[in-house]
């Protein structure tokens, strides 16, 4: 008689494979998830730019995937790396992008256009500006004194980064076309980070989101241009017209 020895099939946990998942390129080990979530950055800042109300939610999807990869002590990444300032980054970007999705998706549900846009893009007023600069070096300088207490990689790069996240996606759910300007001033300091603690994808899309910045802050002033003219002219005409009558 044959014995038969029952077969008990592996359980494959999703999130298990998705947080383990790896890349391997001339010898060095990138994380799916790493790249994944970088992915879902680019695309909610296409959605970004093109003034979309589901550039949020992508957003936030990426956000949580980059979480486990910054904070590698916990998540078991190749780089072995706590990185608190790029961790809160992604936490930060979630509660502010909830302030966001909700500012955009109201402001296009009374939208007229065919579009839907989620926002009406201005420039910001001298007292903004000015509380936006004044933000970004006081912030930059506490924050600095928190990771390093906290023992973060970097903490002035990571500082610097952190406060520019933070006014550049709140400036964006307010329509502030100077949001671009501050992601350049981000990505400038955070390629160069992010190279030196290894984490090559994340320096990759730093790269290419820093020409990307450039583009959509080109797109957004032509637009604030184009619907400048477009209320301008009827005023034109409506003066021209009392001058006629006049």
């Amino acid at each position: 008689m044959r014995s038969h020895t029952p077969l008990v099939a592996r359980q494959v946990n999703p999130l298990s494979t998705l947080l383990d998942a790896e890349l391997h390129i001339a010898g060095s080990a990138i994380l799916w998830r790493e790249i994944i979530g970088n992915g879902f950055g680019l695309a909610a800042a296409v959605g970004g730019m093109r003034r979309r109300v589901w550039a949020w939610p992508v957003g936030i999807a990426g956000n949580a995937l980059l979480f486990t990869v910054f904070v590698g002590g916990i998540f078991n990444t190749p780089q072995q790396l706590n990185m608190a300032g790029q961790a809160g980054r992604q936490l930060m970007f979630i509660a502010v992008s909830v302030f966001g999705w909700w500012q955009w998706h109201r402001h296009a549900r009374v939208d007229t256009g065919l579009e839907h846009r989620g926002v009406d893009p201005r420039w910001a007023t001298t007292r903004e500006r000015l509380v936006l600069v004044a933000a970004m070096l006081l912030g930059t300088a506490a924050f600095a004194q928190l990771f390093a207490w906290i023992g973060s990689y970097g903490p002035w790069a990571e500082a610097w980064i952190f406060t520019g996240s933070v006014l550049a996606t709140y400036g964006m759910a307010r329509g502030l076309a100077e949001f671009w300007l501050i992601w350049i001033a981000v990505d400038i300091v955070g390629v160069p980070l992010l190279l030196r603690a290894g984490y090559y994808p994340s320096a990759t899309l730093y790269l290419i989101y820093a020409g990307f910045v450039a583009w959509g802050f080109a797109v957004w002033v032509r637009t604030m241009r184009t619907e400048s003219a477009s209320i301008d002219a009827p005023r034109a005409v409506a003066v021209s017209g009392r001058g006629a009558i006049d």
